[in-house]
């Protein structure tokens, strides 16, 4: 809950922000820095670290509060989110952004770029695992299959893709704008190691991220089935919530349920 508490404090703040894809990939985020990734936060760049491209560059809400949660920046910067005299900008940017290892918004491109930095691990000899997210709605674009095409072909298996299924995506539902169809049958036909699983059980996604890492030649997607908005009833499953700020009761009303739900799990 943490995350997505901090993430809605910096939307407050800013009166601007992406809630909805945040949200549904918060566990995620937790999963990936608090347990799998092996990152120093105190050395950011640090060669033999793994890296993560967030390639549905819009959520900071989701990545920003995850790396001040680390340790790869005071909290306090927070406060500068979409701030001109900031650089928390509203997608992620890596030149002044410790721990963000591309800078990316432009949907589709993301995923490229972690191929290529899965290739130039193996032609440098580092073991280290590349991790990208994208969004179910961003995978409608070309350049995530042309990427697919080549992944499997290198047989890239030090890449682990995630797909944060949530269904919704800015106009409306998946299905209603551009039906992607069976993503399990489309990134194994493209040679990859393909999982399903409940994106909000944190055990069961830290198992698939295991069970990615043990598959040796192919790369491996993780289709996290999750929900749009997740912790804010009013905006689970909603379209309306991919980048819409809510008025200052529909805060009270969001920061209530989510420290509700942090309480119930003594968080």
């Amino acid at each position: 809950m943490d995350i997505r508490i901090t993430g809605l404090k910096m939307v407050q703040r800013a009166h601007s922000g992406h809630i909805g894809g945040a949200f549904s990939m918060s566990e995620i985020m937790s999963v990936l820095y608090f347990d799998k990734m092996n990152i120093r936060p105190d050395e950011p760049d640090w060669e033999d670290r793994d890296r993560f491209v967030l390639s549905k560059g819009h959520c900071t809400v989701a990545l920003y509060p995850t790396l001040a949660l680390r340790g790869f920046f005071a909290p306090e910067l927070l406060d500068t989110f979409r701030k001109i005299d900031g650089h928390l900008s509203g997608h992620a940017e890596m030149r002044y952004v410790p721990g963000v290892d591309m800078s990316t918004g432009s949907l589709g491109q993301g995923f490229s770029a972690a191929v290529g930095m899965a290739l130039g691990a193996k032609l440098r000899g580092k073991d280290l695992s590349v991790y990208a997210v994208m969004g179910d709605g961003e995978i409608q674009e070309g350049q995530i299959w042309e990427a697919c095409m080549f992944a499997g072909a290198q047989k890239l298996d030090n890449l682990i893709g995630i797909v944060d299924s949530n269904k919704v995506q800015l106009d409306g539902t998946v299905k209603e704008v551009l039906d992607t169809g069976d993503l399990r049958q489309k990134f194994e036909s493209f040679g990859f190691f393909v999982q399903s699983v409940d994106g909000h059980d944190v055990e069961a996604f830290a198992d698939a991220i295991d069970r990615a890492k043990a598959e040796k030649g192919r790369p491996s997607m993780i289709i996290a089935d999750t929900v749009k908005g997740k912790g804010i009833s009013f905006m689970e499953g909603q379209s309306a919530w991919h980048g819409k700020t809510p008025d200052e009761e529909q805060f009270k009303t969001a920061f209530a349920e989510l420290y509700q739900r942090a309480e119930e799990l003594g968080a």
